[in-house]
């Protein structure tokens, strides 16, 4: 472990980034404390898959990190699959015809194919690297007071305080830490309802292979259609198939399901599911047949409307989802907040940071160097759930479609990240030697 330096870090929540900045922080020398507002660490949320910069930036937070990840990820299945990202079907046909299975109409490829985790899994796989003694339960961020001395105390909801030279809010899409950041009526205070909605499912494989067949269970497939789309792909090593039914919603998340929005879901039933994808192919009413009765709706809110100004102030920073919380239709998101505690870790461990002005230094650097692909992600993904529910100016052109999907997937995960951890600590030398 490196020489410890003489400050110390308070992250407030302990989801997948917060435990991977953590973990990354901790072997680099710098001393962390993780208060998460919850009485245990957890993740909602069935499957998550990563990209190749998310897969190199867990080898640069830590070796650790990347073996956890080896653990429990799962693969396509068939071999001759090996580099496939998605398979994409017309699940929809036209209006003479219903389809009885999806039609392959392109398939998108990446240097690593397809890697999906089950959340919960992987979350667990990353809890035993982080020691007992820096982790504390319970704490549900209220406010952040700026001590004489330069510190900070953090106020939580059990009435409890703690002291930090700086924070750094990984407290995921509704973050108070981006909250107290920018101020209570700012308008990226709260993350916006992007009118879609997901039904979540995770199946046994024997079950879908009977529904949709080997190939198409075994491998991750996406399912177009207009106004929705399904994706697909095995988790738990090939013995469940994770199902993810996305539509789109005219109505507000509270006038669609009595819910405000604090709350991201509401209890439904399958048949509601069914009757959304209405007209979609044989294949993908099979696989929602297969769900549980009883299901939640997803919301999917996110940062793209209003995406807070600074990802810094001071000795508080937010990474992650609390920074750029993003849609899913990418497959990207949580890569991007591994991605972050690269650059993030990295950046505190250079050797020219010591004292807590140094790190005020790091956090606007951080700002500057990572908002622009940030941001940038939000709206992308936004844009590729409209491609991939025959929403944008070139409808079901899928030769148009393949194309946009290629160059989006290739700019936000076909990235060197040991280039971009470079350049950013280029950033910050500049930054620290323009202030002496």
């Amino acid at each position: 472990m490196a020489t410890q330096k003489p400050f110390e870090i308070a992250i407030v929540g302990g989801g997948i980034t917060g435990l991977t900045l953590a973990i990354a922080l901790h072997h680099r020398g710098i001393k962390i404390q993780i208060y998460e507002a919850a009485k245990a660490f957890g993740e909602i949320g069935a499957g998550v898959s990563f990209n190749a910069n998310a897969v190199g930036s867990m080898k640069i937070c830590h070796d650790e990190v990347y073996d956890a990840f080896l653990k429990v990820r799962t693969r396509n299945l068939w071999p001759k699959k090996e580099k496939v990202w998605f398979d994409y079907h017309d699940a929809f046909g036209d209006e003479a015809e219903e389809l009885e299975t999806s039609k392959l109409v392109y398939t998108i490829y990446s240097s690593i194919g397809q890697n999906g985790v089950h959340r919960a899994r992987y979350l667990e796989s990353l809890i035993h690297l982080v020691p007992d003694k820096l982790c504390h339960f319970n704490k549900r961020l209220k406010n952040i007071v700026q001590n004489d001395s330069g510190r900070s105390t953090l106020h939580f909801a059990d009435g409890s305080t703690a002291e930090a030279d700086a924070i750094i809010g990984c407290d995921g899409i509704k973050s108070n830490v981006r909250r107290l950041l920018h101020g209570d009526d700012h308008p990226c205070a709260q993350p916006t309802f992007s009118h879609k909605i997901a039904y979540r499912g995770v199946v046994p494989m024997a079950e879908a292979i009977k529904a949709v067949g080997e190939e198409r269970a075994s491998n991750a497939c996406m399912h177009l259609g207009p106004g929705g789309h399904m994706l697909t792909f095995p988790v738990n090593h090939g013995q469940t198939l994770n199902i993810v039914a996305f539509t789109t919603k005219d109505e507000d998340w509270t006038s669609l399901t009595g819910q405000s929005s604090d709350k991201l879901t509401a209890p439904t039933k399958r048949q509601n599911a069914i009757k959304d994808f209405a007209g979609f192919s044989g294949d993908v009413q099979r696989l929602l047949k297969l769900t549980a009765e009883d299901l939640d709706i997803w919301a999917i809110f996110h940062l793209g409307d209003n995406p807070p100004p600074s990802y810094a102030k001071g000795n508080i920073a937010i990474l992650g989802d609390a920074a750029h919380a993003t849609s899913p239709h990418h497959g990207a998101g949580a890569g991007m907040c591994i991605e972050d505690s690269a650059v993030m870790a990295e950046l505190l461990a250079d050797p020219a940071v010591q004292t807590r002005a140094d790190v005020e230094v790091v956090f606007a650097t951080f700002s500057e160097v990572r908002k622009e692909r940030g941001d940038g992600l939000v709206q992308s993904s936004a844009r590729q759930g409209r491609i991939y529910e025959w929403q944008t100016e070139y409808g079901r052109d899928f030769g148009k479609q393949e194309a946009e999907i290629k160059e989006r997937n290739a700019r936000i995960g076909e990235v060197d990240v040991a280039k971009l951890v470079e350049e950013a600590r280029e950033v910050l030398r500049k930054r620290l030697a323009d202030r002496s």
